[in-house]
């Protein structure tokens, strides 16, 4: 049996829309488990394991934003693209502050999803580069164990998501100097757009909050440029 490109779980509830995704993904090489709730897909997520969670945010019983909250708290890499007929902005913010992957919008192409699944389960197995390497960096009176995803200080230890750790990580190879926003993007997102840009934004805010206790340490906006972590009387 030829090997598949990745196991899919898809939460549609058109159940006709969902026949033809998962019919389309199948002769793209993908393994595709169809589920048409939010809660049977819930249960399917834990029950199976998966490669990328592909997922409408109308739904029964449970909606798309909770079944990502929920998928979330237990799994902070696994890929999620979010399917929605709605185009408001605060929609997709919501959908990236939750931890969204992409997000496309109905009525889409099944080749532009096929080459946008592609393009992540890419980026997300095969990018040695940002995440195989292991390395520590003192930040103020923090140390940050890339590796192993761990902020540690006096106070005690905080295990970043996989996306804290890289963007964190690029701040710290560009310590006290800028980090452009289109390299961080295009290393960690895989694409420089609107969305994504606002993505990395609130990633940015949640940095900030953890390295909130110590007030030599900042991440600076550079106006139209990018970010700059600064740490004063550092000796790294």
């Amino acid at each position: 049996m030829p090997k598949t490109k990745g196991r899919i779980l898809l939460v549609e509830d058109d159940k006709n829309l969902g026949i033809v995704l998962s019919d389309f993904l199948e002769m793209s090489d993908y393994q595709v488990n169809h589920k048409e709730n939010g809660q049977d897909g819930l249960h399917e997520f834990f029950k199976g394991s998966y490669d990328l969670v592909l997922l409408d945010i109308m739904l029964p019983m449970i909606d798309g934003f909770t079944v990502a909250e929920e998928i979330r708290k237990h799994d902070s890499e696994i890929p999620i693209v979010f399917m929605t007929a709605k185009v408001m902005k605060e929609d997709k913010i919501r959908g990236f502050r939750i931890g969204a992957d992409d997000y496309i919008t109905k009525p889409f192409s099944t080749e532009e999803l096929k080459l946008r699944i592609h393009a992540i389960l890419r980026r997300v197995q095969g990018k040695p580069d940002i995440s195989a390497r292991s390395a520590r960096y003192i930040i103020g009176k923090y140390s940050f164990d890339f590796a192993n995803h761990l902020l540690s200080s006096s106070s005690g230890d905080k295990r970043l998501t996989k996306r804290e750790a890289e963007l964190l990580h690029l701040l710290c190879l560009n310590m006290n100097q800028v980090l452009r926003r289109e390299v961080a993007l295009k290393t960690i997102w895989g694409e420089d757009d609107y969305f994504m840009g606002r993505s990395m934004d609130v990633y940015i805010t949640k940095l900030r909050k953890l390295l909130a206790g110590d007030p030599s340490v900042t991440i600076t906006n550079i106006h139209n440029t990018g970010f700059k972590l600064e740490v004063k009387d550092n000796n790294q």
